[in-house]
């Protein structure tokens, strides 16, 4: 399994990447930690960045900054080796946006690891940064690590779609030898006109399939908003980790645009999140 690891110079993004290797220290995988060095052009000709320094003053200061950043990431990438994962520093030039997703396109990455602030006020989710973007047009699996802890205790949001299946798929041979607790939760929208039998009917689909692998997980059916009933149960039963499909049943995956209560799940908890999309790959297996 192929990981991509976004880094820079801030703290949240080194621990995602040493997060993500104790993560995988059971599993088959190799990390790459990509760090997206600015374009010096472009900064140059941006007036509002150093208005009286000249190209070969930001050059130096970028080259600094990068040679920094990279110092951090070997230092990050030892925790990893020492685990018997293999991880490689990536430098890239750009706009991190674009470079991340073309990277994460053109190396057939199955995830995407991205690290975040703690604080559930992410207004900048919704207000066009990296995190965002990339969850919007993001082909491969997105997991998003802040206050990071051993998982134990697993929150699988299933409405029942083919993306919410998929993501069951993904994660159960994903943590295959920590076994931890899965609970499967369906939110039963009333306000749609959805049915009992259709709530019970989807935790069922999503029970068997896990049971394939050995687990065996506990089923959790609610009545109300489906945001606001799964951010009530991870703030109560304190899961280490979110699992959710980018797709709703009104929003085909053709589109590529993540559902508005899968961004919002992102944007309001203060827990780790693995947003599910359907690459393509082939079932991973663990080690």
């Amino acid at each position: 399994m192929k990981i991509l690891v976004a880094v820079d110079q801030s703290e949240e993004s080194q621990e995602a990447l040493r997060c993500t290797c104790h993560l995988l220290e059971h599993f088959e995988a190799k990390v790459d930690a990509l760090y997206v060095q600015p374009d010096v052009v472009e900064m140059v000709a941006d007036s509002s960045y150093a208005p009286f320094a000249t190209k070969a003053d930001v050059e130096q200061a970028v080259a600094a900054e990068a040679e920094k950043v990279l110092d951090t990431i070997l230092e990050s990438c030892k925790i990893c080796m020492g685990g018997k994962i293999p991880c490689t520093p990536q430098i890239a030039v750009g706009d991190p946006t674009e470079e991340i997703l073309n990277f994460a396109e053109k190396g057939r990455y199955e995830l995407i690891v991205l690290g975040a602030h703690g604080r559930s006020s992410l207004r900048g989710f919704l207000l066009g940064t990296v995190h965002s973007k990339i969850l919007h047009h993001a082909r491969q699996p997105v997991l998003i690590l802040r206050n990071f802890r051993p998982i134990q205790k697993i929150l699988v949001a299933y409405r029942g779609s083919q993306c919410d299946q998929g993501a069951l798929q993904f994660i159960a041979p994903l943590f295959a030898k920590q076994k931890p607790e899965i609970t499967i939760m369906h939110v039963q929208e009333t306000e749609l006109g959805e049915s009992e039998e259709f709530a019970q009917a989807c935790v069922l689909t999503g029970e068997d399939t896990l049971r394939e692998w050995g687990y065996i997980p506990i089923k959790k059916v609610a009545k109300g908003d489906f945001v606001d009933e799964i951010l009530k149960v991870v703030a109560v039963q304190r899961y280490d980790l979110l699992v959710l499909g980018a797709y709703g049943h009104q929003r085909p995956k053709y589109l590529k645009i993540i559902s508005d209560e899968a961004l919002n799940l992102v944007r309001l908890t203060t827990r780790p999140v693995l947003v599910y999309r359907d690459y393509g790959s082939k079932m991973i297996s663990p080690a």
